[in-house]
């Protein structure tokens, strides 16, 4: 029982003062006043200065980027991908799974309860990538969709990658069939589920867009790739395929309510209505957007046009140490700045970072707000703060500042987080993970004759 506290429920009137009552791992009530008969046994927390929201759920990562975190620093998009796609060839299980104990370690620290990530950069030789992050996950206890990601289109076909990191179209069906049948559960309590995610149409062929989505939807599960995210990748579709992102996705069955996009910087009119008419929805990154030069996505536009948008982190190596729910803040003041001081209220933001997020992975029966019989995925921020308190309204205290410190995150009625501090594994070990994994990674992409420092961070 979660009592005294301001409940922020997403759908629904807000609760200046109530309580959140949870049985197993679901939401089974929740009111104004004080709690009615608490049963003896039960579990309380004192809620007195906290502000209550749904989990925070991240629809865009790539958590072995958390080990190439600063490199490239002043490059554009392809500029980037270019200079660390042969840092990450080095890439082994070791890595990954460090990176990704860092990586989830710091969402959980940040109000995030349910992520996504985009693994598409698969080795030869380096061990179970995709196993390594669910173990992650599995040990620091947040709700994950591991998107089984892939490229086929190396630059001896036309595309970006270089061929030491693509795979060939038979074993990615494969394994990504093989992914899926291991890993995915569809259960309403689920803790993990698979998408299929080629990465992108300047790294994907046709086929293997057409056949995923093919595979995809035969096996009952989620579609994942980037779309729209620069100039460059508009100029490289109308030069390749004769068509722009979101009309080339249409060409190939990539548009539907089983489908989010990450990204969709760079929309036409025209794409929006796509976007909105076949309930396509999109993870908005706005750090990464930003650090990497990429544009202001037109999410005000979009959730105007009915649209769903939810937020992403993306992989840390553009969009570094940043928390979920820092992208609340972002995503409310990009928009203002591009379109004006009411395009984007703190509670859009807050739905954008729950609710839509939730509509993303196609779970919004389940998560991202507080109703009963929905999953007790909660966040719990403090607002009483000496400073934070100043702010009358504690929704805006929340997204217009930092983010306040964390009483508690709940998933499933399990605490992963409390007093700012995660009770899963130990925080300082997951930290120390994450730069162990950066130490692994650039020593392996050395030996593999690639000093990664000086090519990708020239003053280094």
């Amino acid at each position: 029982m979660i009592e005294n506290v301001y409940i922020a429920p997403v759908a629904g009137p807000e609760i200046e003062s109530g309580y959140i009552r949870i049985e197993g791992d679901r939401i089974a009530e929740l009111g104004a006043g004080p709690a009615p008969g608490v049963p003896d046994g039960t579990a309380r927390i004192d809620g007195t200065g906290c502000l209550a929201t749904p989990g925070l759920v991240n629809t865009h990562h790539h958590l072995y980027q958390w080990a190439s975190q600063g490199l490239a620093q002043d490059a554009t998009l392809f500029e980037w991908l270019t200079a660390l796609y042969q840092v990450w060839a080095a890439m082994d299980a070791e890595v990954v799974h460090g990176a990704a104990t860092a990586g989830l370690g710091w969402l959980a620290l940040s109000g995030c309860t349910t992520s996504s990530d985009h693994h598409y950069v698969f080795p030869k030789g380096r061990g179970d990538l995709l196993a390594a992050e669910i173990e992650a996950a599995r040990e620091v206890g947040i709700r994950f969709h591991p998107a089984r990601g892939s490229m086929d289109r190396g630059q001896s076909q036309g595309g970006l990658p270089p061929d030491v990191v693509v795979e060939e179209l038979d074993d990615i069906l494969t394994a990504t069939a093989e992914a899926v049948d291991a890993y995915h559960d569809p259960s309403f309590s689920s803790m993990l589920r698979v998408a299929v995610a080629p990465c992108s149409p300047f790294s994907a062929s046709a086929a293997l867009m057409t056949e995923s989505a093919a595979l995809a939807r035969a096996k009952g599960v989620r579609l994942h790739t980037h779309i729209a995210e620069t100039m460059d990748e508009d100029e490289h579709c109308v030069k390749q395929f004769g068509l722009r992102p979101v009309d080339y996705m249409e060409q190939l069955g990539w548009l539907g309510p089983d489908v989010w996009f990450a990204h969709t910087v760079h929309l036409s009119d025209g794409d929006i209505g796509k976007l909105a008419a076949t309930g396509t929805g999109s993870a908005h990154c706005p750090s990464s957007n930003g650090r990497l030069g990429a544009g202001i996505a037109r999410v005000s536009e979009m959730l105007r046009r009915g649209a769903n948008v939810g937020l992403g982190v993306d992989g840390s190596a553009s969009s570094e140490l940043t928390p979920l729910a820092g992208e609340m803040r972002q995503a409310l003041l990009f928009q203002r700045a591009r379109y004006g001081p009411d395009a984007l209220t703190a509670r859009q933001a807050l739905e954008l970072a729950t609710l839509g997020g939730a509509r993303n992975l196609g779970r919004a029966g389940e998560l991202g707000s507080i109703e009963p019989g929905k999953l007790a995925d909660l966040a719990l921020w403090r607002v009483d703060g000496p400073f934070t308190a100043a702010v009358a309204d504690p929704v805006c205290a929340l997204v217009f500042g930092p983010p306040p410190p964390l009483a508690r995150v709940l998933v499933g009625g399990r605490s992963v987080v409390e007093d700012g501090e995660l009770r899963t594994v130990a925080q300082d070990e997951a930290g120390r993970a994450g730069v162990a994994a950066r130490q692994r990674l650039l020593r392996l992409a050395e030996e593999r004759g690639f000093t990664a420092a000086k090519e990708v961070h020239p003053e280094t």
